[in-house]
């Protein structure tokens, strides 16, 4: 008999904290502009800044979780969260809330370089996905109800971070100090010079590659659109800020659905038609979404896109997390898709100021589907190395990677 999973909860936590930043970027830079002194391209910009700072934590980090140990990194970077976005939002100076926006989001980034890890190298990496993808959505709605009714100004998101980044600290006591086999191997009488064996190289390069050049543009595309939705809502389609915010709180709650639509569905029908059918949909909503005029088309466009999105990103991530069970290439196409992310919001607002939200819609639309190819031959070249992995029963000695990672409590 099998050994039963562990449980995710942890790496589920910790994805929803590292996550939860992205998903606010409509609401925080609204928030940005109208409770500071700012422009709606300076509080665009700050919101690249923090997703900035985002997308280097995982660059520096992807290939350092398994030697510093995912506790303390998991812990170093919930506590720059809950500092940086916790004083961002005690301080309506704007350099200061610069600073603490920037040293959030690289908590945010190391945060989630250590849930991409644990994910990859977990026996059910997409299950974690599918339920870390709830939490955010949950959460992320929940706040974009709440925050209309909290009074104004631009504390109320970054409080949202901050609280938690706090409220995932407990669950790291059930991460592993340091992941079986990551450090050097003892000295022995045998052999008492040996240096400690260098890592493995990257395996499937290419397909690592290809998917590390087209998720930021696929990223860029769905945040150019998000971080502009607000915008769309309240100036093109004339609706009101608690109108937007329900809007968006059904449109995440959607999300929910569609994201427990892929974990019942799984790899049922591989990875492929989902990327490639579901990014083209997603294309045709954004067009939508940036036509919108009235509270019809913005609430169809808006609630399609979200009941997609989640989708199509579970399976990206599964994708990125089955090319090295080691997570580096999870961490590094995340952290690519983060620098896409944090370009969305300054890409959207300079397209949308130059040409109008349609022409900015067509143009992100267009993006999409152009990328959609190739995404869509890496995971039909990933599909057909599946059985391999697959079929490897979870008890046998030959794959320690993924059981080093389990949460579980431990165990000699």
């Amino acid at each position: 008999m099998s050994a039963p999973l562990p449980r995710p909860w942890p790496l589920v936590a910790l994805f929803t904290a590292g996550y939860l930043a992205p998903y606010l970027l409509p609401t925080t830079v609204g928030r940005l502009d109208s409770g500071l002194p700012l422009t709606a391209t300076q509080a665009g910009a700050i919101g690249s800044a923090l997703l900035l700072a985002s997308a280097a934590a995982g660059f520096l980090l992807a290939s350092r979780v398994d030697r510093t140990g995912p506790r303390a990194l998991a812990r170093l970077g919930l506590a720059l969260a809950l500092l940086g976005y916790g004083g961002a939002a005690l301080t309506t100076l704007v350099p200061a809330v610069v600073a603490g926006a920037v040293i959030g989001g690289f908590g945010s980034g190391t945060v989630t370089a250590v849930a991409a890890s644990g994910i990859a190298a977990h026996r059910d990496p997409h299950r974690v996905t599918t339920l870390g993808l709830l939490g955010v959505s949950a959460l992320a709605g929940a706040v974009c109800l709440a925050v209309p009714h909290l009074g104004p100004g631009h504390a109320q998101p970054l409080a949202a971070l901050a609280l938690t980044a706090l409220a995932s600290w407990p669950l790291t006591g059930r991460l592993p100090a340091r992941r079986a086999g990551a450090g050097p191997a003892p000295r022995t009488a045998a052999a008492p010079a040996t240096r400690p064996r260098p890592a493995a190289r990257l395996p499937h390069l290419g397909s690592g590659l290809v998917l590390a050049v087209t998720m930021p543009c696929w990223s860029l595309a769905q945040n150019a659109l998000w971080g502009m939705s607000g915008r769309i809502g309240l100036t093109q389609a004339g609706l009101t800020e608690s109108t937007v915010g329900a809007v968006f709180a059904v449109a995440l709650g959607a999300g929910l659905l569609g994201v427990t639509g892929a974990g019942a569905i799984g790899p049922r029908f591989g990875r492929a038609l989902p990327i490639g059918a579901g990014t083209a949909l997603i294309a045709g909503c954004v067009a939508v979404s940036a036509c919108a005029t009235r509270l019809t088309s913005f609430a169809t466009g808006e609630i399609a896109w979200n009941l997609l999105y989640p989708i199509v990103l579970s399976y990206l991530i599964g994708l990125a997390a089955s090319l090295d069970t080691h997570g580096r290439w999870a961490v590094l196409v995340g952290s690519a898709s983060s620098l896409g992310t944090a370009a969305g919001p300054l890409t959207g607002s300079l397209l949308a100021a130059q040409a109008g939200f349609p022409v900015m819609g067509a143009v992100l639309a267009a993006g999409l589907l152009v990328i959609a190819a190739p995404m869509t031959a890496v995971a039909l070249r990933a599909g057909r190395r599946a059985p391999a992995v697959v079929e490897i029963p979870v008890d046998s000695p030959a794959v320690p990677a993924r059981r080093a990672y389990d949460t579980a409590a431990a165990t000699p």
